[in-house]
């Protein structure tokens, strides 16, 4: 009998990972972190080091892993565009062996398995808001396909080990999160305009600004991804986890400038290819069988993001936190 549960976060090193792996021990758990440190990062869980629970393990999750665990959250895959679409053979090869390699370690340690999918399983949608039981609209050769198809190829593979054996399996699709410890080059969009704002830099605006997302502070995904592994086994999911607040993103640079009081002017360039127009989770599914919603407002979760770029900046220059 284990007193503590063994729990292995891949990707444990990185945005979500290191704020998953914090929760987990103070929940009493054994930590695994495994992260390649591709976008994770030992900074993000360095003042977890001394906590006699916690281990953390250079591996990267397209090689097969020999472990004994009791729970796996399977988070490793790059998740922003400049970093998957960098080596996007390797970030197809993430998610799809990464999940094979995870799902045979989980079959073999009877090991109950969570997969971190995303809310671009739903490619540019054509409903919205996005309900789980929408198929998606998805370009199967575009540059995002990579990541795009990767996952929903993961998911795929999931579901199949649940029905050929049985095996204990959740899926979360997670949309647009936010909050400290997220790479400050990442290109997305609320690091982009932050970083920009305080170093007083143009803020970029891709189109003409009138597509939404859907911003959630990474405390409350974190706090679905516990609800949804502690839920019955009959609960597989997939269910979207995300904050159903629809922001421009417009909207979102004048909410940056104006906590940060930067000078900025905002400048627009032309839009991405394949980029979604619209991004708003139906979380009806999350409500009801986790009793899970967000309860930390944007500009809340704004003040602790903007708080900690000003530190990064302040510790690294802004040539360190931008190389």
């Amino acid at each position: 009998m284990h007193i503590h549960k063994r729990v292995l976060v891949t990707g444990g090193a990185g945005f979500l990972g290191s704020w998953l792996c914090e929760r987990l021990l103070d929940r009493g758990c054994m930590v695994l972190c495994l992260d390649n440190y591709f976008t994770g990062t030992r900074m993000n869980v360095e003042h977890l080091m001394d906590n006699k629970h916690f281990e953390i393990m250079r591996h990267d999750v397209t090689f097969p892993l020999f472990v004994e665990v009791d729970e796996i959250y399977n988070l490793a895959c790059p998740a922003s565009p400049i970093h998957y679409q960098h080596d996007p053979v390797q970030t197809t090869k993430t998610s799809v062996h990464g999940a094979i390699n995870m799902l045979g370690l989980a079959k073999r340690t009877r090991a109950k398995i969570m997969q971190a999918s995303t809310s671009e399983v739903y490619g540019n949608p054509a409903v919205h808001p996005q309900p789980e039981s929408y198929w998606g609209n998805v370009n199967p050769i575009g540059p995002r396909s990579c990541y795009d198809e990767g996952k929903r190829c993961a998911e795929t593979l999931f579901f199949d080990y649940h029905r050929q054996h049985k095996m204990r399996i959740k899926v979360a699709r997670i949309f647009n999160t936010y909050g400290p410890r997220m790479h400050p080059n990442d290109g997305r969009v609320v690091s982009n305009f932050i970083v920009q704002a305080l170093l007083g830099r143009p803020i970029t605006i891709y189109g003409d600004g009138s597509q939404t997302r859907s911003f959630c502070y990474v405390e409350d995904l974190v706090e679905g991804f516990l609800r949804l592994m502690d839920s019955p086994d009959e609960f597989t999911g997939p269910v979207n986890l995300g904050n159903p607040g629809e922001f421009t993103i417009k909207e979102l640079a004048e909410k940056v400038v104006a906590l940060t009081g930067s000078s900025s002017e905002i400048i627009y360039k032309p839009l991405p290819k394949d980029d979604p127009e619209r991004r708003r989770p139906d979380i009806s599914l999350a409500k009801e069988q986790l009793d899970w919603e967000p309860r930390v407002k944007l500009d809340d979760g704004l003040v602790k993001t903007v708080a900690f770029f000003q530190s990064l900046i302040d510790q690294f220059g802004p040539a360190g936190i931008l190389s």
